[in-house]
């Protein structure tokens, strides 16, 4: 079987990873679906950028997920991982090493591993820079703190992690830094954007004032 895939344990069934997002849960529509019932109906997700494979919990499911018997938010993996959702576990297999040069080497090994919360900031920091807009600075402190509802001394102290654990230097365009290591590293993705409804079609939609006021 060429490319990434899992071996479940219980059963022995061989799963092949999507190119880019495999779903993984027990309710309907997952992309591999798991009946224990310490699962989440979407407990889970692969995510294949470039030579990276990565597991990212949900952060939905009650018993969490783990690499190895580590508790995770996001990991890269590698072959010969144990993933396990729950109670529910399989092996990770297919990943193209000899694929890997030197440098991407470092790159995987740079990766810390990450709380669902740091996921969060990161990912609220990106946004912006995500965009099809060019030269998009990413979110400041501020914009991060109104977009997940909390503090923005939280949010400080929360980025402050991150440049150690990703070894920013203190220096200008600290969080541009971060923004962009995170972004080469695939640990964020652009969000959908949902285009909004032309004003002709919300207007056609909604009842005049008058009918409003017969009604």
């Amino acid at each position: 079987m060429e490319g990434p895939f899992i071996r479940i344990e219980d059963t022995g069934e061989v799963v092949p990873l999507r190119p880019e997002i495999t779903t993984v849960g027990r309710g309907r529509g997952v992309d591999i679906r798991l009946t224990d019932p310490s699962v989440s109906r979407l407990h889970a997700e692969f995510v294949r950028r470039g030579p990276y494979l990565y597991v990212v919990d949900l952060g939905l499911s009650r018993n969490g997920t783990r690499v190895n018997g580590r508790p995770i938010a996001r990991r890269v993996l590698d072959d010969g991982d144990v993933v396990s959702f729950g109670a529910a576990r399989g092996r990770i297999g297919g990943v193209p090493r000899e694929d890997f040069t030197p440098e991407v080497e470092l790159r995987r090994a740079a990766a810390p591993e990450l709380t669902r919360r740091e996921v969060d900031v990161l990912t609220s920091l990106c946004r912006p820079a995500l965009s099809d807009e060019a030269f998009v600075a990413p979110a400041t402190a501020r914009e991060i703190a109104d977009d997940l509802v909390v503090t923005e001394a939280a949010v400080k102290q929360h980025l402050l992690r991150l440049y150690q654990k990703f070894r920013i230097p203190e220096g200008t365009n600290r969080r541009t830094r971060l923004a962009n290591e995170v972004v080469a590293l695939g640990l964020v993705r652009p969000t959908p954007v949902v285009p909004p409804q032309r004003a002709s079609g919300a207007t056609a939609e909604q009842p005049s004032a008058a009918g409003r006021r017969a009604s």
